[in-house]
């Protein structure tokens, strides 16, 4: 099996490096804080002292981290996977990031004879614990295939999208979907909430119809009980409208809808609110209609 490098284990990372490790793969691990490497190296994870010392051991390096720049840092930077990779080896990077950055590291590791798949996710913190991920992946067919059994690992549902780049323009296709979906099902509930209905009752009765998705029952359950604790922080998912909303731009296509959204975010991450689940967005329409909120 192929040794494998795994850099950036916070809320998604950490679970799915366990996963890597379940699947019997030897893995190798790079974080900036160290909580989370000394409880992976208890499950058997090798540490490492740098993303090019990672590199050095390991066939396959994964990044999970939080943002384009972080990205580039970790792999072209100083000490970076570039300086310890060799010809043969791969990136799998499975943050969220710009297409454009995704194809700068396709590019770069090229030269190098390095293979690069961009591979975001999707499914939050219960799929990476779970291991259901879904993972839509740009990057060269034959490299797809040889990362599929390590990411089948960590995801169920893994779909080859295109070329370099294809997998986080989908990704940023998902966060429309999800970040308007939050969006209708905070205003859905706090309209039953202010007409006097019960809010349980309404999600019960809209998840046996033509209204069910993932987010109105998970997201759903969460703003009626107020549980923020998060999944997936309200300030990432801003972070990846702002990449959405760029690549909008790239291609002259306006995108009313998550302008908006990315609005309401705003709104909420500047009350301090940025580090909590993106479920939150029910809380401002609370505010907005007058209503008490034990959400905060």
């Amino acid at each position: 099996m192929e040794r494998i490098g795994f850099i950036g284990l916070g809320i998604m990372g950490k679970p799915m490096t366990q996963n890597l490790l379940k699947a019997g793969y030897s893995v190798v691990i790079f974080n900036r804080s160290q909580g989370a490497i000394a409880a992976l190296a208890s499950a058997g994870a090798i540490p490492a002292t740098s993303p090019k010392h990672v590199a050095e051991q390991v066939d396959v390096v994964i990044t999970c981290l939080p943002d384009s720049p972080d990205v580039e840092a970790v792999v072209l930077g100083s000490n970076g996977v570039i300086e310890g990779a060799r010809s043969g080896m791969m990136l799998i990077d499975m943050s969220t990031i710009a297409p454009a950055t995704s194809r700068k590291l396709y590019d770069a590791l090229s030269e190098k004879g390095v293979q690069a798949l961009d591979a975001p996710v999707s499914g939050g913190d219960i799929g990476a614990q779970q291991g259901t991920l879904s993972i839509m992946v740009g990057g060269d067919e034959l490299a797809f295939e040889w990362a599929l059994p390590i990411l089948q690992a960590m995801g169920k549902n893994i779909v080859h999208i295109g070329a370099a780049g294809a997998g986080q323009v989908t990704k940023a296709c998902n966060q429309i979907v999800v970040a308007l979906t939050v969006q209708a099902v905070a205003e859905a509930l706090t309209l039953a909430k202010k007409s006097g209905v019960d809010g349980a009752k309404v999600r019960e009765a809209l998840l046996g119809g033509f209204a069910q998705s993932r987010v109105l029952e998970v997201h759903g359950d969460r703003m009626l009980e107020g549980r923020f604790e998060p999944g997936f922080k309200l300030d990432l998912h801003r972070k990846d409208m702002n990449i959405v909303l760029q690549t909008g731009r790239e291609v002259s296509l306006p995108l009313l809808g998550s302008s908006q959204v990315a609005s309401l975010m705003d709104s909420l991450i500047a009350q301090g609110m940025g580090g909590f689940d993106n479920a939150a967005l029910v809380s401002l329409y609370e505010m907005l209609g007058g209503l008490e909120s034990d959400k905060r």
